[in-house]
C-alpha cells in the first residue's frame, strides 16, 4: 500500500473501534469506491456498510457499526442539493467540473462532496450533512451564471447514469478476458488492472485476475467503467462462452 492508502486504512480502522468501544455509528467523509474498499481489512461485512445516495453512487461514505448489534438503524448523514440557473435562458454551458469549481471556492474540502451528476445546466450534489446549509447560503454563483441551491429529497431518475445490454463473447468466464472483451484491451494490459488495484468487485478491490464472476456481481474499473453480470448464456461450438453484461452508460 502507499501512504495515502497506509493513512486511510489507519483512519478507518480507528472510526471502527470507536463504534465498537462505544456502541454509537461512525461515518468516514466521501471516498472513492476503491479507497472505500480498504474498510474490508478493518470490519467485518455485519460492521460496516458503504453508501453514497444512490446504489450506483462512485463516491461514497464508509458508516462503521452493527445494526443487529446496536438494535437499531441510522441515515447517512448525507444530504442532496440541486443546484440550477436562476434564468435558464440565460446560463452558460456548465458542466460538473464548472460546479466542482464553484463548490471548492467556498473553502469546502474535496472529501465532505459525493457525485456531482450533471444535466442541462443543473446538477444534483450529494454533500455532508453538516454542510449543506453552508451551500444553500453561499453558493449563489457558477462561473458567470447565478444559481439557486436547496435540499431536495431524492434525484429524478433520469440523472442517473442508464444501463445497457450487451452480450459478448468471452474466450474464458475468467473477469480478466471479460474485462479485455469489454474495454478492448489486450490480456496483458487486463490483467495489469488487478495488480494496480483498479478493479473493485462488489465493493471491494479486486486483485485475482481468474475470478469467475457470480451472477448480479458489479464490476467497477477505475478509469474505465462499470457492469454488471448477468450470467453466462451458451458456449460456441469453438468453445467460448456467450455472456450477458449490463454496462453503465
Amino acid at each position: 500500500m502507499n501512504e495515502h492508502q497506509l493513512q486511510n486504512l489507519k483512519r478507518f480502522s480507528e472510526l471502527a473501534e470507536r463504534a465498537r468501544q462505544f456502541g454509537c455509528y461512525t461515518y468516514s467523509s466521501f471516498h472513492s469506491r476503491e479507497t472505500a474498499s480498504l474498510a474490508f481489512e478493518v470490519a467485518s461485512e455485519n460492521e460496516m456498510k458503504i453508501w453514497g445516495g444512490t446504489e450506483n453512487s462512485e463516491r461514497v461514505v464508509v458508516r462503521f457499526g452493527d445494526p443487529e448489534e446496536f438494535s437499531y438503524d441510522e441515515e447517512f448523514p448525507i444530504r442532496i442539493l440541486l443546484i440550477e440557473p436562476k434564468q435558464a435562458k440565460y446560463a452558460e454551458t456548465l458542466t460538473h467540473r464548472d460546479f466542482l469549481g464553484a463548490i471548492l471556492n467556498l473553502g469546502i474540502e474535496r472529501d465532505m462532496i459525493g457525485d456531482i451528476l450533471v444535466q442541462n445546466n443543473s446538477a444534483y450534489c450529494f454533500v455532508s450533512e453538516k454542510l449543506a446549509d453552508v451551500f444553500c447560503s453561499d453558493l449563489d454563483r457558477v462561473k458567470h451564471t447565478s444559481v439557486s441551491c436547496k435540499i431536495v429529497d431524492a434525484v429524478p431518475g433520469d440523472f442517473l447514469p442508464k444501463l445497457k445490454e450487451e452480450n459478448i463473447t468471452v474466450t474464458s468466464p475468467r473477469l480478466d478476458a471479460i474485462l479485455a472483451k469489454v474495454y478492448h484491451l489486450s490480456r496483458t494490459d487486463a490483467k495489469e488492472l488487478f495488480d494496480m488495484e483498479k478493479v473493485i468487485l462488489n465493493g471491494r478491490i479486486c486483485r485475482n485476475p481468474e475470478t469467475i464472476l457470480k451472477e448480479n456481481s458489479i464490476v467497477s474499473v477505475r478509469g474505465y467503467g462499470k457492469l454488471e453480470y448477468h450470467g453466462e448464456e451458451h458456449t460456441t461450438k469453438k468453445g467460448k462462452t456467450g455472456i450477458t453484461i449490463w454496462r453503465y452508460i
